[in-house]
């Protein structure tokens, strides 16, 4: 694929022309069609590579790309995938694949980043929407009435569809490879561990995402049940929402499987060291100390910069709710960095990756904040841009950054997704 030999992620609207020219090269093998509208109304597309006609119900994947405006590598996996199946590449046999190619356009247009040459570059133009926004994690925190049209989109994509697996494929900025499952896939850490092997990229053995839940194999998580995730709550990533009321979990009402498949913009070894810590607490308070302080100086200019903020245009309305959602997360994610429940014992790998998470939120909240103030030509604007240099320059040293290429992203995400069917396929009968 060109975009990915030029080393971009292609764009909502390239993913569906491509998809398109995909459909109509094969016409008897793949078909592209309209599965919902986003809020501005921009298309929902969905991509079938269905060979053998209608499979059973139970049988299906859906892969679900660009759920998180802010990481572009899932199209371009898509359609890789898409592409591999179409040429024999992949199993297929009684099997439809079905690509739902960006689940939040809206967002992505927003998030404007084709090739990034450096964090700072990937923050210029940065935009992720707050959680209620979001069509994966909206059921667990909206009431039904009030989710966005992009939910029912793909609720009803996996109603229809039933999948046996359903795939939704995520990036992390920096760190490294993880796997989280709502039910355990057998076997699938072998095969995960030798892709990021080969293509040198870093298994977070300790994701702040999946703080607390089990892990049959290092990279990959399983979701706790609702008994165990009630009393196994970790420091180390703060979810307000419940997730197993997220569209992850729809699949387990037709006896199905989600995984959700993270890799790096920038991979870092540091989230791949086992060694133990030697003072977790300790780092846990000073990570909590400074990320409260990097939230303080946010929202000092957020105040600062208030007359301003409220006469915003509609354009910027997204950028501050984000800025707010995400400020507002903060002073319970650093009670939980402090709190009763701070682990005793950790890896080096895991409180890396709670270092990374920490230092992301303020950067994230700073950079849409910038955003918004640039485009007033505010005079805080020139302030806060030095700051986000500077955390951006400070988040790559420490971290020891290193670009992975989307080529190898696309890759490692596309051996794991088909790792993860085979090893569903190789442990029994796959319909309900």
């Amino acid at each position: 694929m060109t975009l990915l030999r030029d080393m971009r992620y292609p764009t909502p609207r390239e993913l569906a022309l491509a998809a398109r020219a995909l459909a109509d090269e094969h016409p008897h093998l793949a078909r592209l069609r309209r599965a919902g509208s986003s809020r501005a109304g921009e298309p929902l597309w969905l991509l079938s590579v269905d060979p053998g006609g209608a499979e059973p119900p139970g049988r299906g994947v859906l892969v679900v790309a660009g759920a998180h405006a802010n990481e572009p590598v899932g199209g371009a996996t898509a359609l890789a995938l898409a592409r591999r199946i179409v040429q024999g590449g992949a199993p297929r046999a009684g099997c439809g694949w079905h690509f739902l190619l960006c689940a939040d356009p809206d967002g992505a247009a927003l998030h404007c980043t084709p090739r990034p040459y450096s964090l700072l570059d990937y923050h210029r133009n940065f935009y992720r929407p707050p959680g209620p926004e979001q069509p994966e994690w909206a059921p667990s925190l909206l009431p039904p009435d009030r989710l966005p049209p992009e939910t029912l989109a793909l609720t009803a994509l996996i109603d229809e569809l039933r999948p046996v697996l359903q795939v939704s494929l995520h990036g992390t900025d920096l760190g490294g490879s993880w796997v989280q499952l709502t039910r355990d896939i057998p076997g699938l850490a072998e095969p995960f561990a030798k892709s990021a092997a080969e293509l040198r990229i870093p298994v977070e053995t300790g994701a702040s995402d999946a703080a607390g839940w089990p892990s049959p194999g290092p990279g990959i998580f399983v979701m706790p049940d609702q008994e165990a995730a009630a009393g196994s709550a970790a420091p180390g990533a703060f979810h307000p929402e419940d997730t197993r009321l997220s569209t992850w979990c729809r699949t387990h009402h037709y006896a199905g499987t989600t995984a959700i498949v993270e890799v790096p913009m920038w991979a870092s070894d540091l989230v791949d060291d086992p060694a133990p810590h030697p003072d977790p607490r300790g780092a846990l308070r000073l990570l909590a100390g400074r990320l409260a302080a990097d939230a303080a100086l946010v929202a000092a200019v957020r105040r600062e910069a208030a007359g301003a903020v409220a006469s915003a245009g509609p354009a910027d309305a997204p950028l501050l709710r984000a800025v707010d959602w995400t400020l507002g997360l903060i002073p319970q994610i650093t009670a939980e960095w402090t709190g009763p429940r701070a682990p005793a014992d950790a890896t080096a790998a895991r409180i890396a990756s709670i270092d990374a998470f920490g230092r992301r939120l303020s950067l994230r909240a700073a950079a849409m904040l910038l955003r918004v103030l640039r485009g007033q030509e505010h005079p805080a604007a020139p302030g806060l841009d030095r700051l986000v240099t500077g955390w951006c320059t400070e988040f790559a040293a420490r971290f020891q950054a290193r670009w992975v290429p989307v080529a190898t992203q696309v890759e490692h995400q596309s051996r794991t997704v088909l790792a993860a069917y085979e090893r569903l396929l190789a442990g029994g009968p796959l319909s309900p």
